[in-house]
């Protein structure tokens, strides 16, 4: 720290050398200008004094005027000469000084008063700080979401029956990509908290961004008890008609997608999807992404990208390691659901191959198909 002090002293002595020492020195004169120009103007009024001299001597002028002519070219002559050695000489000594001194005082107050002003307001004392702590101090700022995850994470550790906890943690995991630990924090909310239609729903979406957009058996029944809590729920509704969709029965999914149609406001935000997946059943609009939305059942393009990666993701997965029949059926479906039929069918001819000949085993992949 005195280290630093003894610089930051040394710089600002420097820079106040910078500026005094040009200040300091006396101004040169303009002496080839000044000198040509005083030499010309008193040269002219002495050739017209000698040519007044003549002129007299001539008879051409009477004295008096030629005295008076001589008065005023001598006037002119002195007032020529003087004038050049007032501004550089005698008058410039004290103005000198004075820009001298005010110099000085500018230059030396303004380093004293800085220094005083940070002495009171700011921090002199405060340690230094390393730029591998500024930079992780950084991150930290930029990463405000995850700290208060883990900050909740740390409180329910201590009072894990903190079911308001539980419910407020479940969708930032699900934000966060963390299914499976938003899965398990709705079940804790659920069972301290008692089931409730929004919790349930909550919980039964957060199964279906599990299963890649498949609204598996146990994702149903979180959304029918949703229902007969509230059953002008939203969300539910519209996963159980996404379910009897994928499930083939077109009919009890038209019915429900129009039922929530007809129950929505003009200007509600998943009246649009809505509409599409009926369009999509009459064979007026392509099939949708399989994966469930993020927010309810209004799901943007860039979500419906992402859940085809989602599905592609598990394709590779099965393709590379394998996986169970349950994986297949649901990849199987996935496709089905995006109106790939021939990625169905290789599907399905990939699981066989997987999983053998065993009916136990191929079964439940073959009745997606």
């Amino acid at each position: 720290m005195t280290a630093i002090w003894f610089i930051f002293a040394l710089m600002t002595g420097l820079a106040v050398l910078a500026l005094l020492w040009p200040m300091s020195r006396r101004p040169a004169l303009a002496v080839p200008e000044g000198e040509a120009r005083i030499a010309t103007e008193t040269g002219f009024y002495r050739d017209q004094l000698r040519e007044i001299d003549r002129d007299a001597a001539r008879g051409l002028l009477a004295e008096p005027e030629a005295e008076a002519a001589r008065a005023e070219a001598a006037r002119r002559l002195l007032r020529a000469s003087r004038e050049p050695g007032r501004s550089a000489g005698a008058m410039g000594e004290p103005a000198l000084r004075r820009r001298r001194a005010a110099s000085a005082f500018a230059l030396s107050t303004v380093p004293l008063v800085a220094l005083l002003v940070y002495g009171i307001y700011g921090s002199p004392d405060l340690p230094a700080q390393p730029q591998a702590e500024r930079l992780a101090h950084a991150r930290s700022a930029g990463n405000d979401l995850v700290a208060a995850v883990a900050q909740i994470e740390a409180h329910l550790a201590k009072a894990p029956e903190d079911g308001r906890g539980w419910t407020v943690l479940a969708p930032v995991y699900l934000r966060l990509g963390r299914t499976e630990d938003a899965i398990k924090a709705y079940e804790n909310s659920l069972r301290i908290l008692g089931e409730e239609a929004g919790r349930l729903a909550d919980y039964g979406e957060a199964l279906v961004a599990a299963g890649d957009g498949v609204v598996s058996a146990k994702a149903r029944d979180a959304f029918e008890r949703a229902l007969r809590q509230d059953p002008k729920a939203v969300k539910p509704q519209f996963y159980l008609a996404r379910a009897a969709e994928q499930d083939g029965d077109r009919e009890t999914a038209r019915t429900r997608y129009a039922a929530l149609a007809a129950a929505s406001p003009p200007d509600a935000p998943w009246l649009p999807t809505v509409r599409d997946s009926l369009a999509r059943l009459d064979g007026t609009a392509p099939a949708p992404a399989a994966a469930a939305p993020a927010n309810g059942p209004s799901m943007s393009e860039e979500q419906r990208g992402m859940v085809r990666g989602m599905v592609e993701g598990l394709a590779q997965r099965l393709a590379e390691k394998g996986g169970s029949p349950e994986e297949w059926g649901r990849l199987v479906r996935s496709y089905m659901v995006l109106g790939d039929r021939p990625k169905a069918e290789a599907t399905l001819a990939q699981a066989r191959a997987a999983l053998g000949s065993d009916p136990g085993k191929v079964g439940p992949v073959a009745q997606h198909h």
